[in-house]
C-alpha cells in the first residue's frame, strides 16, 4: 500500500484530502505543520508527499529541500493558492513533480496523484531494468554488447569454477587484465589473494627471486628469506602478464612449478607446495614464437588449457558507445565537471576512429575530453587531433588480423542480433522512456514501437 503524508494547516483540507485518499486505497498520514511534518516523516518511508506551501511556521518548500536531501525517492505535490504561481514554479525548479493551484477540483487531485505514483513506478521500474541490463553486459569492470563481449563473458562464467590454466591473448589495451580479475572474482577462490606480475619488467634472475621466493643470502642484497609470487597466491589466482617476454631458461623453471605444483625458493634445497591457479595473458602471438623457437612448445600447452582471445576494439564498435558514456559519467564524477554527455557528432568520430589503444587509449581519450571541455557536452572540438582528422565514416585500415566471414554466415541473423542490441543500448541510454530512445535510434515513435513488438514476436515461447 502506498503511504502518503498530507501537510496542510487548514483542517477541512487535510481531512478531505486524508479521506478522499483513503477511499483510493492508499495509506494517510496527516499533519498541520512543518515541525510536525518533520516528526512524522521520521517514522518511516512515505511515497508521496502532498503539501501546501503556505504554513505556520514557514513553508512546504523548506519540507520539499529536506526530502530532496534525505529522501529523493519521495515524491512531493505542492499545493498554492490562486494567484501564487511563482512559488509552485520555484517548487517545480528545486524538484517538485507537480503543482496543484487552490481552489482545485478532488478528481483534478486523484488524477495527480496516480500520475505522480505511477510515474514514480515507472522511474523505479527504469532503475532496476538498467541495472538488470548492465549485469547482463557488464562482467566485473568490463564492459560488452556486442556479439564477441557476450560469448567473452559466457567463457568466463562457465570456466571461472574450474581451476584449469587461462591463457588470455590480446592486443595491448583490450582488457586483458580485466579478464583476469572477472575469473578470479567469479571464482571459489574469490576470497584468496589475486596476484600479478609483469614477466617483462623484470631481468630473468629478479623475475625467478618474484616467482618463487629467495631465502636470505641467496644473493646480494638478500638480506631476509623472502617468499614468492606463487606462495603469496596459495589458494588464490596468480596472473603472468607479457608471459611472451619471458627468457627460455625461466620458462623451463616455470613448467616445472605448474607441472609439480611446487616451488624452490632460490637459495634452498627444500621444495614448497603450492595451489594457486595460473592465468597467463600476452599480446604476443605465441604459436608463431614457438614455430620461432621463442618460446616452449611444452610451456605454451601447459598454459594454453583454455584460450581466451579478447577483441580489439575496432572489432566490438558496438560497445563504444557504452565505453565511452561509462568513463565520461566516472570522471567526471571524479574531477567534479558536469559533463553531461557526449554530443551525437563527437560520438560518431569516436565509433569511427580505428582505436589503436584499444579501450585504453578510448578511457585516456574521454579523461583528457572531461578535463578539457568548457560545456555541458563533450565536442568535436575538444577531442585529440588524431581523432579530428579522421573524418567522421572513414574506414578504419584494414589489419592482418581483420576477421573473416565464417561458412553458413547469416547476414539476416546477424542484422536482427545486432538491431536487438541497439534497441537494448538505446532505452537503456534514455532510461526507458521511449521518446528519447526513438530519438537516439533517429526513428520515429512508431517505427521504434514497431521494431520492439517484432523483437518481441521473435522471443521464443516458454
Amino acid at each position: 500500500m502506498k503511504k502518503i503524508l498530507v501537510v496542510d494547516d487548514e483542517p477541512s483540507m487535510r481531512e478531505l484530502l486524508a479521506i478522499m485518499l483513503r477511499r483510493e486505497g492508499f495509506a494517510v498520514e496527516v499533519a498541520d505543520s512543518r515541525a510536525t511534518a518533520a516528526r512524522v516523516l521520521e517514522t518511516g518511508p512515505f511515497d508521496l508527499v502532498i503539501t501546501d506551501v503556505k504554513l505556520p511556521d514557514g513553508d512546504g518548500i523548506e519540507i520539499l529541500r529536506h526530502l530532496k536531501a534525505a529522501a529523493p525517492e519521495t515524491v512531493v505535490i505542492v499545493m498554492t493558492a490562486y494567484g501564487s504561481t511563482e512559488s509552485a514554479v520555484a517548487a517545480l525548479k528545486l524538484g517538485a513533480h507537480d503543482y496543484l493551484v487552490k481552489p482545485f477540483d478532488v478528481e483534478e487531485l486523484k488524477i495527480v496523484v496516480r500520475k505522480t505514483l505511477v510515474s514514480q513506478q515507472l522511474q523505479e521500474e527504469n532503475l532496476l531494468l538498467k541495472a538488470e541490463f548492465r549485469s547482463l553486459h557488464r562482467l566485473d569492470r568490463m564492459i560488452g554488447v556486442s556479439p564477441r563481449m557476450v560469448k567473452l563473458f559466457d567463457l568466463v562464467r562457465s570456466i571461472a569454477s574450474t581451476t584449469s590454466t587461462v591463457l588470455i591473448q590480446g592486443e595491448s589495451g583490450t582488457g586483458k587484465e580485466l579478464v583476469a580479475k572477472a575469473i578470479h572474482a567469479l571464482s571459489p577462490r574469490r576470497n584468496a589473494p589475486f596476484v600479478s606480475v609483469n614477466c617483462a619488467a623484470l631481468p630473468e634472475p629478479l623475475l625467478e627471486s618474484e616467482l618463487f621466493g629467495h631465502m636470505k643470502g641467496a644473493f646480494t642484497d638478500a638480506h631476509q628469506t623472502r617468499k614468492g609470487l606463487f606462495e603469496t597466491a596459495h589458494h588464490g589466482t596468480l596472473l603472468l602478464d607479457e608471459v611472451g617476454e619471458m627468457a627460455l631458461s625461466m620458462q623451463v623453471k616455470l613448467l616445472r612449478a605448474l607441472q609439480e605444483k611446487r616451488v624452490r625458493r632460490v637459495g634452498s634445497a627444500e621444495e614448497i607446495d603450492v595451489d594457486a591457479r595460473v592465468i597467463a595473458a600476452t599480446n604476443r602471438p605465441l604459436e608463431r614464437l614457438v614455430r620461432e623457437r621463442q618460446f616452449r612448445e611444452d610451456l605454451y600447452y601447459r598454459l594454453n588449457v583454455i584460450p581466451i582471445l579478447v577483441p580489439p576494439l575496432r572489432h566490438r564498435r558496438e560497445d563504444i558507445p557504452l565505453l565511452a558514456e561509462h568513463f565520461r559519467e566516472r570522471f567526471s564524477r571524479e574531477i567534479g565537471k558536469p559533463v553531461r554527455r557526449i554530443a551525437s557528432e563527437t560520438m560518431d568520430r569516436l565509433v569511427t576512429y580505428h582505436w589503436p589503444g584499444n579501450v585504453r587509449e578510448l578511457e585516456n581519450v574521454i579523461e583528457r575530453a572531461v578535463a578539457l571541455e568548457t560545456a555541458s557536452a563533450i565536442l568535436v572540438e575538444t577531442l585529440p587531433e588524431a581523432l579530428n582528422s579522421t573524418r567522421t565514416g572513414e574506414e578504419a585500415p584494414v589489419s592482418e588480423e581483420s576477421p573473416r566471414l565464417p561458412e553458413g554466415f547469416d547476414l539476416d541473423a546477424h542484422l536482427k542480433a545486432m538491431e536487438r542490441r541497439y534497441l537494448e543500448l538505446a532505452l537503456a541510454q534514455a532510461g526507458g522512456s521511449r521518446p528519447e530512445a526513438a530519438r537516439l535510434l533517429g526513428v520515429t515513435p512508431r517505427s521504434l514501437r514497431y521494431l520492439l513488438r517484432k523483437h518481441a514476436a521473435d522471443e521464443p515461447a516458454e
